[in-house]
């Protein structure tokens, strides 16, 4: 296993307890509200259209909150991701709400290799994900193998604007600091804290990340034959992306308290293809 995979799913796992247990991933709400959507896929309802009898995969897909939110609006959704212990609460979170999704662990990377290539509709990918992922290319020929001719991938994600921001100058200052464009050494991280409200307390805190460049996303998907049908960039985020210079607005969107024009700080892509 890669130095890169066995730290971040190290991370991943020890989390997913915690972030099931947190308010901020509202499980309770989905048990006892059966309409209940997650706030990242309300977003983005009016986009993603109508997915009634939708065949579809999320990926890299955490504990399945995004994942049970498609299935609410009427798809046939498959969630893969690679930490087990995230599609455990996954699981549990299907069985509780009586949603019949499938879970499947697997490297993203491989995706094409344990579902059925070719297939699918509809690819999905949330908040968080491709950071994890060192190659951006080799993530849109997966995504290109999973899709049947004209389906489509469907991602809100962290504008890489957001992830080249160092937040943490004691002058306020909002700098860029890391790199915006893909680079093939990691980011390392040693953040023994999480996204989310939560009093746990962690050991596995080193990770590794990249950024992709919008451009670098967008010429990816190209090259494998995937037209770009939206792309939209925002100025918010469904979590507090930069503690201490965001105000967060009654939908559970994060903006910049001064100037929010200043910064995109997600976009949402779509992609068809050909």
């Amino acid at each position: 296993m890669s130095e890169y995979l066995r730290l971040n799913r190290a991370q991943w796992d020890e989390r997913a307890p915690a972030h099931a247990a947190s308010p901020d991933y509202a499980v309770e709400r989905f048990v006892g509200e059966p309409g209940y959507l997650s706030e990242v896929v309300r977003f983005d309802v009016p986009r993603l259209g109508d997915l009634g009898g939708v065949r579809a995969v999320h990926l890299q897909c955490h504990i399945g909150t995004d994942t049970i939110s498609l299935h609410r609006l009427g798809a046939q959704v498959t969630g893969l991701d690679f930490s087990a212990a995230s599609l455990a609460q996954a699981r549990a979170l299907a069985e509780r709400t009586g949603a019949p999704v499938d879970f499947v662990e697997a490297d993203v990377y491989d995706a094409a290799k344990v579902l059925d290539a070719g297939t699918f509709d509809l690819v999905y990918t949330g908040i968080g994900a491709l950071c994890w992922l060192p190659d951006i290319q080799r993530w849109a020929g997966v995504v290109a193998e999973l899709l049947r001719p004209g389906g489509r991938l469907f991602i809100r994600e962290g504008h890489p604007m957001l992830w080249s921001v160092d937040e943490t100058r004691g002058d306020g200052v909002l700098a860029l600091e890391y790199a915006y464009f893909e680079r093939e050494e990691p980011l390392v991280w040693d953040d023994a804290t999480t996204y989310v409200e939560t009093e746990a307390r962690f050991e596995h805190n080193v990770t590794h990340s990249w950024n992709h460049g919008l451009g670098e996303i967008v010429s990816a998907l190209l090259g494998y034959n995937l037209e770009i049908l939206m792309l939209q960039e925002h100025d918010s985020a469904p979590w507090d992306a930069l503690p201490g210079h965001t105000v967060k607005d009654e939908h559970g969107e994060h903006r910049l308290t001064d100037r929010p024009w200043r910064l995109p700080m997600t976009y949402t892509l779509q992609a068809r293809k050909r």
